[in-house]
């Protein structure tokens, strides 16, 4: 029987044992083998079939592969022989280098191994041709199932493999993570610390070699020690260096392992050593100590190092101590909440904003500690769409007595009190802070505006912080409608429009739809400081319903009064907020103006209103501007009169509520 990484006597896990189940069936793991087993037929994964669509998304094999199982490549296949080691890593035809590194990194952390391959499966007992993994994704673990046919040419595995052809577990782990992210392709290129992420859940931290601090060595020893995942890599300057090899055997842009570090006594004098790994399993160091190297060297000859630690005290005092953690899911979609960063500050303050309360300081310190991690999530996953990783980073403000999403001018008076190091095209920039206890606004962007993509943005405090998210909470402020004047009180102005009212509406004196559509028509057709297309019969027949209070679907001369005041103040505040005087308004502008219109949304409902009726250029005419407050006055009118009845069946909120409406 093959033999599992089992921990010395009882442990607990480093993470929760439950992962969500991610099969399009909706069945587990153990649910699957078991109808196999009862069919006597072997796994066949049709989320991930044995073809190319699973192999290469821009080009075909340049090889006839064969999909094969373990079976029908050797005799006496192998799950794990003598225990999952870093010897079992070698690669393949896939420019996978980085999740290699990452691999043979976690076989030296027993508690993250046996979590991401967990140890009931084999090809002993129970053998159905399915396997499963377990993988951290965007603060949830999900387990992931395939079936066992692995891409062969000439009876040899094609991408990773262990240096025992009877031993499979690497191979298949290559498989679920390529899985996890669309294909074999989407795995070419990436950085080392993205799959020890994945593999523990942790949190990442970079050292440039250059600029690392004085005791670099004892951080590294202590992170091993405590079985953080490190890799490292020597910096290219241009493509042409790629994978290029250097005198002393080192291959450049290429992701090693750091297994090991040691100190020895020579020549009376104690000599720092470390120990990498190169996945290849072949071109080696060939200088000073063979395969390990003086650490001296390897500053001088790698740039940089990368850790992922399983907490993010992993590197601090010998103490053991718990971080608080937070964790909040957002998007930057282009038209409400991608704003770019501070240097487009016309939109900047659109982004997502996240207030931060900082209430106990650290023991014995006047500040409080913090790690702020924000990752792009599903880039490499969105390769085959011409996605790629977008350029991302933070800043942090000091909190106004305000408890609302700030505005433009916030930003154009106040400097920032921290921020990331630097605006990186990396799936994660975490970095650490110390700031005094107070309230601060985190605003994670995009480094350009206009770019879309959803983020996880994880807080990590050493004592209780309170997070909350700005743009969640929907506000709705409508003044009540004026009384209508008696026609004896009226006014010459308002006895003129009586006179229109009758011209308009009849001798029914009641105006209908289409009546409605061809007046209002004609009137803003007339205003040449907006842009204005037409109003359609179903914008009308809207417009009723919202002002109609008699029931019958036309409006009476107060209704209609009510309305023109009403679309009045419309108009100057849309001129108000087209900020460029082109007759249009942009959709960055869009909140404040529904908030002057007494409209305070959510994030996720201003994106739903921007897809809706902003064109390609993120800009709405008067009349989309029009046709959207007459939706959400609408929505919420009906949502106030069903909660004063206290209707049982009324079981959402006003953001739910609008949000529903919003999409009918």
């Amino acid at each position: 029987m093959p033999y599992f990484y089992r921990a010395p006597g009882p442990q607990a896990h480093p993470v929760p044992k439950d992962a969500r189940t991610t099969h399009s069936s909706g069945q587990s793991f153990e649910q699957l083998r078991q109808e196999c087993l009862q069919r006597g037929t072997l796994f066949e994964d049709a989320d991930f079939p044995a073809g190319n669509s699973s192999l290469f998304y821009s080009e075909r094999p340049q090889v006839p592969f064969v999909w094969k199982r373990p079976g029908e490549i050797v005799k006496n296949p192998e799950f794990i022989i003598g225990g999952a080691t870093r010897t079992d890593i070698c690669q393949g035809e896939l420019g996978d280098c980085w999740l290699l590194a990452a691999i043979a990194s976690l076989t030296l952390n027993q508690k993250a191994l046996t979590r991401v391959i967990p140890q009931d499966q084999s090809f002993g007992p129970g053998y159905a041709g399915i396997f499963h993994f377990q993988f951290w994704q965007h603060s949830e673990w999900l387990d992931v199932v395939i079936d066992d046919r692995l891409p062969t040419f000439r009876d040899r595995l094609v991408f990773l493999h262990s240096a025992d052809h009877n031993e499979f577990w690497s191979a298949l782990l290559e498989k679920a993570y390529a899985k996890l992210n669309g294909s074999y392709e989407a795995l070419k290129g990436g950085s080392t610390i993205e799959a020890m992420e994945d593999f523990t859940g942790g949190v990442a931290e970079t050292f440039q070699t250059k600029e690392a601090p004085e005791n670099f060595y004892e951080i590294l020893e202590k992170a091993l020690k405590r079985g953080s995942l490190l890799g490292c890599s020597i910096d290219t300057r241009n493509a042409a260096e790629s994978e290029a090899r250097t005198p002393f055997g080192l291959i450049k842009g290429h992701a090693y392992t750091v297994t090991g570090t040691d100190q020895v006594n020579f020549r009376g004098q104690k000599i720092e050593l470390i120990r990498v790994r190169n996945p290849w399993g072949q071109v080696e160091w060939n200088g000073s100590w063979s395969d390990r190297m003086a650490f001296k060297d390897f500053k001088a000859h790698f740039d940089k190092v990368e850790i992922c630690n399983l907490t993010p005290d992993a590197l601090e005092e010998d103490a053991v101590h718990k971080w608080e953690v937070t964790v909040h899911q957002g998007s930057w979609v282009r038209g409400s909440t991608a704003g770019g960063c501070r240097n487009f500050l016309d939109t900047f303050w659109t982004n997502p904003q996240i207030k931060l309360s900082l209430t106990e300081k650290d023991e014995g310190q006047e500040q409080c500690s913090f790690l702020v991690a924000l990752m792009q999530k599903d880039r490499r996953k969105l390769k085959r769409f011409g996605a790629d990783m977008l350029t991302i980073g933070y800043a942090i403000y000091q909190c106004p007595d305000k408890d609302e999403h700030l505005n433009k001018d916030f930003f154009r008076y106040h400097a920032s009190q921290a921020r990331s190091k630097t605006f990186i095209n990396l799936r994660e920039v975490s970095d650490r802070f110390k700031l005094p206890p107070g309230d601060y606004i985190l605003i994670p962007s995009t480094f350009e505006p206009h770019q879309e993509a959803d983020f996880c943005l994880r807080i990590f405090s050493e004592k209780k912080a309170i997070t909350r998210d700005m743009d969640g909470n929907v506000d709705i402020d409508l003044p009540e409608p004026p009384k209508p004047t008696p026609p004896d009180q009226e006014t010459e102005e308002e006895q003129r429009f009586r006179a229109l009212f009758e011209q308009v509406a009849g001798e029914d004196m009641e105006v209908t739809a289409e009546e409605l559509e061809y007046v209002l028509n004609a009137v803003l057709q007339k205003k040449k400081d907006i842009k204005f297309k037409k109003l359609s019969l179903i914008s009308c027949k809207n417009i009723i319903s919202l002002m109609d209070t008699s029931g019958n679907g036309k409006l009476e001369f107060d209704e209609f009064k009510v309305f023109w005041d009403k679309l009045k103040q419309w108009i100057n505040l849309f001129l108000r907020f087209d900020a460029d005087k082109s007759g249009t308004m942009s959709t960055y502008e869009l909140r404040t103006a529904l908030k002057a219109a007494g409209f305070q949304l959510s994030s996720h409902l201003l994106q739903l209103i921007v897809l809706r009726y902003a064109d390609e250029e993120l800009q709405l005419d008067f009349d989309d501007f029009l046709n959207c407050l007459v939706r959400l006055e609408n929505a919420s009118r009906v949502f106030q009169a069903l909660s004063t009845k206290n209707e049982e069946f009324i079981h959402l909120n006003i953001n739910e509520f609008i949000n529903l409406t919003m999409n009918i």
